[in-house]
């Protein structure tokens, strides 16, 4: 059965985070888009294609506490340098995936990488946090990289293009992260004219993101920067591309348990956002400079 589009939503008004990060911030946002409703993926900050001007100090964001879910971030175009106190860290090259599951707490910091700084150029990325089950809140930290070079691929029938699958399953092949519960995350790279077929179960929480160029879905024609996000009934949808296109394809098991969010904190009572703050005030996160 044919999944159904429940509604395609235009990219709300970009704003910066930090001073290097302009985003467009499509969840948690105003129904239907709020973190109960995409569950298990509780925030997409998506930055749209943008020109940052060269500088000798890099832009970003500094020093911040995670707990309680895991940051993926999709460098598209431009490159980003992070730690954290777990002992991650890294560049994020063009076409990698960072992977951080925060658990019981980590600090962290992002900023452009330095020689891209210095030359300036057109950053795109999309930031995900997907929420962690209760009983995985207070796992340990951990930091997944992978390199463009070691993500899964599965060519399309033809010359219609190629997915890269991040997490979970497409057809049989399988992506390289990790996840503690059923997650399917993956970019639909389709040349002009190609099409690609996906299947998820009715009750997983889909979305799509046009990254690049236009696709069309049930006959409707979206635009690059929009999303669309599908009904939850049936289990199949088609992308067609008339041009070359970059779509994100996003499918999850909602975890459907309470959900208590402050700051960079998701928890799942009122009660543990309280001793979060208490822990990372207290230095429970470790440390970073």
């Amino acid at each position: 059965m044919e999944k159904t589009i429940e509604t395609i939503i235009k990219p709300p008004h970009p704003h910066f985070v930090g001073d290097g990060f302009r985003v467009h911030n499509f969840i948690p946002s105003t129904y239907p888009l709020d973190m109960k409703r995409m569950d298990p993926f509780i925030l997409m900050d998506y930055n749209s294609k943008y020109y940052f001007s060269p500088t000798e100090t890099p832009r970003g964001v500094g020093v911040h506490p995670h707990r309680g879910f895991e940051t993926v971030t999709i460098a598209y175009q431009g490159k980003i340098a992070h730690h954290d106190s777990n002992g991650g860290g890294g560049v994020i090259e063009q076409g990698d995936v960072q992977w951080i599951t925060a658990g019981s707490g980590v600090l962290h910091k992002e900023y452009h990488e330095k020689s891209f700084s210095k030359k300036g150029g057109d950053f795109q990325m999309a930031q995900l946090w997907v929420n962690l089950p209760a009983k995985h809140k207070m796992t340990s930290p951990k930091y997944q990289a992978i390199s463009k070079n070691n993500l899964s691929k599965h060519q399309l029938d033809g010359d219609s293009g190629y997915i890269e699958v991040i997490a979970g399953n497409y057809k049989n092949t399988q992506g390289k992260a990790d996840t503690f519960s059923e997650i399917h995350m993956m970019n639909a790279k389709l040349n002009a004219n190609g099409s690609a077929e996906f299947s998820f179960p009715a009750e997983f929480n889909t979305c799509v993101l046009v990254v690049e160029g236009e696709i069309e879905i049930q006959n409707q024609k979206i635009l690059t920067d929009h999303f669309v996000l599908f009904e939850n009934n049936g289990e199949d949808f088609e992308i067609k591309a008339d041009k070359d296109a970059v779509a994100l394809v996003l499918s999850g098991q909602p975890l459907n348990e309470p959900i208590a969010a402050q700051d960079s904190f998701v928890m799942n009572t009122k009660a543990e956002i309280h001793q979060a703050i208490k822990d990372f005030t207290n230095g429970k996160f470790g440390h970073l400079e």
